[in-house]
């Protein structure tokens, strides 16, 4: 005996359909879709978690989940997109680093150079101590946020 049933009306149906075939669906939201209509007990015959899980391509774990959401807390909830409420790390560069490294790339070339290269930027940051340690790709990123380019 299943714990969880899904019985889709046809506008339950219908709504699955357009956000399944919709071009800016995520392919997250598109699997939860092709999972709850596979699910569906209406049309007839019920196929397996397993089976589910195989043909749309995920655990059967999620099939699971994405299940028993649908029948706690209703489509819309199995439908929404996701968010954290704060970011899962904290940025390494803040607006007072970010504005030392930009006075940096803005200012005179180190003696001998032309002028700055991200490698140069990225070692004349971390003796300075603006940052810690840093990668030259978080110095690029600094640079590229703010359309700043060191040619």
């Amino acid at each position: 005996m299943k714990k969880y049933r899904v019985e889709l009306n046809g506008e339950e149906r219908k709504t699955i359909m357009e956000t399944s075939e919709a071009a800016d669906t995520p392919k997250t939201i598109r699997k939860r879709c092709n999972t709850l209509l596979l699910a569906d007990e209406v049309p007839g015959s019920v196929i397996t978690q397993e089976e589910i899980a195989f043909r749309v391509g995920v655990s059967d774990v999620n099939v699971y989940q994405t299940v028993k959401d649908y029948c706690l807390y209703g489509l819309d909830y199995v439908l929404r997109r996701r968010t954290h409420a704060k970011p899962p790390r904290k940025p390494i560069v803040t607006g007072e680093k970010e504005a030392r490294i930009i006075a940096l790339a803005c200012g005179e070339a180190p003696e001998g150079y032309a002028r700055w290269t991200v490698r140069l930027l990225t070692e004349k940051v971390i003796e300075l101590e603006i940052l810690p340690m840093g990668s030259r790709e978080t110095v690029r990123r600094t640079l590229k946020k703010l359309n700043l380019s060191l040619t």
